[in-house]
């Protein structure tokens, strides 16, 4: 069934609408539709004196400034005329029409498309995620025996790369027996390098292993 304002501008056609709206959240069915949104345009901001009117127009205007978050510079229409001709009428929203589908002028455009790409890029750049943190280990390295070349044990060691490593100071301390062991510093970006990782997939398998017998995790100390 079709629905038709008139003169929505003035009082007589705001008590019209203010009848309507008597008992009613939307124009047609229980949620916002096109329907709305072409009344909405053809409505002065209504007075106190029509509250079911200024009601359901706050809804309205509240759903639309959410779908447009854009700041407002206060446009003004000048030039209407006294007496407009009357809004052509409003069809009922089909079923399943829901506030996704609030389209004010027409099918969106790639102009449209591209802004809202920018939006959102800029959007996300305003946001961008917090520099990962970082940590400060100690590492003992221990060699299989007193005959392991500790030069190249700790070549082997400090040739390993990975994004988000960078090795440090290291010196050799004697364990006994004329072992020593190798201990090394290295700086980690928390995200990126796991320790444990670090150890088991690389430090203590092929062809690391053919100088290294165990690592063990000194000190472990956030930066």
């Amino acid at each position: 069934m079709a629905i038709t304002f008139t003169d929505l501008h003035t009082e007589a056609g705001l008590g019209s609408l203010e009848k309507f709206l008597q008992g009613k959240t939307y124009i047609s069915g229980d949620r916002i539709s096109k329907d709305d949104v072409k009344v909405f345009a053809a409505v002065s901001k209504p007075g106190e004196g029509f509250p079911n009117v200024c009601w359901w127009y706050e809804t309205v205007s509240s759903a639309l400034a959410a779908r447009f978050p854009g700041v407002a510079l206060g446009v003004k229409i000048g030039g209407q005329a006294a007496s407009p001709a009357p809004a052509p009428p409003a069809k009922s929203a089909p079923e399943g029409d829901d506030d996704d589908d609030l389209d004010l002028f027409g099918d969106e455009t790639e102009e449209d498309k591209k802004a809202a790409e920018e939006r959102e890029a800029a959007k996300k750049a305003s946001s961008k995620k917090k520099e990962s943190g970082k940590s400060s280990v100690l590492l003992d390295v221990k060699p299989w025996d007193d005959e392991t070349d500790m030069k190249k044990l700790e070549e082997t060691v400090r040739s390993i790369e990975m994004p988000g490593l960078l090795w440090g100071a290291s010196k050799l301390v004697p364990v006994g027996y004329g072992i020593k062991k190798l201990q090394i510093m290295m700086t980690i970006v928390d995200d990126l390098v796991s320790v444990d990782t670090l150890i088991e997939e690389r430090l203590t398998v092929e062809p690391c292993d053919e100088f290294i017998q165990s690592c063990d995790i000194v000190a472990f100390n956030k930066i």
